[in-house]
């Protein structure tokens, strides 16, 4: 008797994980609004995206001439990306990626640090799963690393093989150019800028589930990245910007606020020790998530720009 009910909370407690993978899928991976963020405690002062930030960058983003751009991905969705021209660029182009339930048109704020006082071309995509691209799921950086190849062949492909490349990222999107930074890049990529990103989609969901469900991550966190390895074809696990700075060869600028409690701040101290390539970190004190520029527009303005214009 004690063995059948032994064996019954065992079969309960796995349908209890299998049902939590399928549960934190819809909820974090699958392409949904995610209303979860609105009350989370660590981004209840600061919105997911940037602070005031986000005002100014969305009116001048409606004030320029933006040029829609496409390409194909290589499992087959329409990616959608936005072109700011400038005709002093001599073809160096920022790509500027967004964070986590954003799109590329959010990203403003930074896109002209980049045109208006170093007078690049800026190409801010969506990432697959938002925004006007396609796609079903979010890959937290993971899948978007091979996105942002195909964005980077394609400006080679427009702009000739003299052109230079910087990629910027914050939050979801400072982790996917890092985890860009490890594949083998064209020599036209000259330098990265991470802000606040996170070290591998299974550390960041982890630490979210015991913030937010005060859950451990095992077995839970382990129960979703199966599901989502078959929904979305990624492990949690592979998914790591961490592995990836460690074959970088870019040279990188690590920011982040020390206040961050939604990307602990304590994950910018592993990504930039991890990584071999020529660095520097920038800390934004009292910052939180994403809110690094709004914080010390300044500071943040001029380390990106003496970063990049030192490399490109």
């Amino acid at each position: 008797m004690w063995s059948l009910i032994g064996w019954l909370i065992i079969i309960v407690i796995a349908g209890v994980v299998a049902y939590s993978g399928f549960f934190f899928y819809k909820i974090a991976i699958r392409r949904a609004p995610k209303v979860f963020l609105s009350t989370n405690r660590d981004l209840k002062a600061n919105p997911p995206v940037a602070g005031a930030s986000w005002g100014e960058g969305q009116n001048w983003v409606s004030s320029q001439k933006i040029q829609n751009v496409e390409i194909l991905s290589v499992d087959g969705l329409k990616l959608r990306a936005y072109m700011i021209p400038s005709s002093s660029a001599e073809g160096r182009t920022a790509i500027i990626a967004h964070g986590y339930s954003g799109k590329g048109k959010d990203m403003g704020a930074y896109a002209k640090i980049y045109a208006e006082l170093l007078g690049y071309n800026v190409l801010i995509p969506d990432a697959r799963g938002h925004g006007e691209s396609e796609g079903n799921y979010i890959g937290f950086g993971w899948h978007e690393r091979r996105d942002y190849l195909q964005w980077i062949r394609h400006l080679i492909g427009e702009m000739g093989p003299e052109s230079k490349i910087v990629l910027h990222g914050v939050s979801m999107g400072g982790a996917t150019v890092l985890m860009t930074s490890g594949e083998d890049l064209p020599p036209q990529v000259k330098v990265i800028v991470s802000d606040c990103a996170y070290t591998s989609v299974k550390a960041q969901l982890s630490y979210q589930l015991r913030r937010m469900y005060r859950l451990p991550g095992f077995p839970f966190v382990n129960s979703a990245s199966l599901v989502t390895r078959l929904k979305a074809g990624y492990f949690f696990g592979e998914a790591s910007a961490l592995k990836q700075v460690q074959k970088a060869k870019v040279p990188i600028l690590f920011i982040h606020g020390d206040a961050d409690t939604f990307v602990p701040f304590s994950m910018m101290n592993e990504l930039y020790e991890a990584c071999r390539s020529p660095k520097e970190q920038f800390i934004v004190h009292g910052a939180g998530h994403g809110t690094s520029y709004d914080r010390d527009k300044t500071g943040y303005v001029s380390r990106v720009t003496n970063f990049v214009t030192k490399y490109m």
